[in-house]
């Protein structure tokens, strides 16, 4: 039995609730289309894993909307709380009681994240407590935990999609002591300038700024 459990956290792509900073630059319509190439390009790494995942969505009525887009063949799990952070604690808390010992939860907007990273993500937590992601823009595209280990606390009482998530979540994770394999900086696709980075990107039909 595989003790492993990827969450991907998704949004449902709807026109002024995914990606609004790039949508005022670049149109909502343009905006929606980045993100269902990201979230879509993800996933399709995700599929070669040796593990099993979960497609965690939001909001909870869009089951039918995420469905349609992606498919029926995955395994679908609302995401269940008042902000991000209560909605990550608790699929971790969903999993964990499905039997899961080894838990990581990954964004849908990381183009350059690979089945290495995830591997190494759940390597990690054979031995260390936690692991985590760091992203450019001070959050994380990455976190997990190991069932003994899990620390809801560094969901909790933090200003989320600011710049100091990462350092707080650190902070939260050393005051209880936790053992934290830290994985390599890598870019989530929220502003023009992180879309910039992607060059071309041709592989995921994205938008030219204007």
């Amino acid at each position: 039995m595989n003790d492993r459990c990827l969450l991907f956290f998704i949004k449902s792509p709807e026109k002024g609730k995914v990606k609004s900073r790039l949508a005022a630059v670049i149109g909502d319509d343009s905006a929606v289309n980045l993100y269902k190439n990201l979230a879509t390009k993800m996933l399709s790494t995700i599929k070669k894993g040796t593990f099993p995942f979960a497609v965690c969505f939001y909001p909870k009525k869009a089951d039918k909307a995420i469905k349609d887009w992606l498919g029926s063949d995955y395994r679908y799990i609302p995401q269940r709380g008042a902000d991000l952070g209560e909605r990550m604690k608790n699929s971790f808390v969903e999993a964990f009681k499905m039997g899961s010992e080894r838990v990581v939860l990954v964004g849908s907007d990381i183009p350059d994240l690979s089945l290495e990273v995830i591997e190494e993500a759940f390597f990690s937590l054979k031995e260390e407590d936690a692991v985590i992601g760091p992203a450019y823009d001070g959050g994380y595209y990455l976190i997990g935990f190991k069932e003994k280990t899990f620390s809801p606390q560094v969901f909790e009482g933090l200003a989320w999609s600011t710049a100091t998530v990462f350092a707080e979540t650190m902070k939260v994770l050393k005051q209880f002591d936790q053992r934290v394999h830290t994985l390599k900086l890598l870019r989530d696709i929220d502003t023009i300038e992180d879309l910039k980075h992607l060059g071309t990107g041709t592989s995921l039909n994205l938008p030219s700024d204007k």
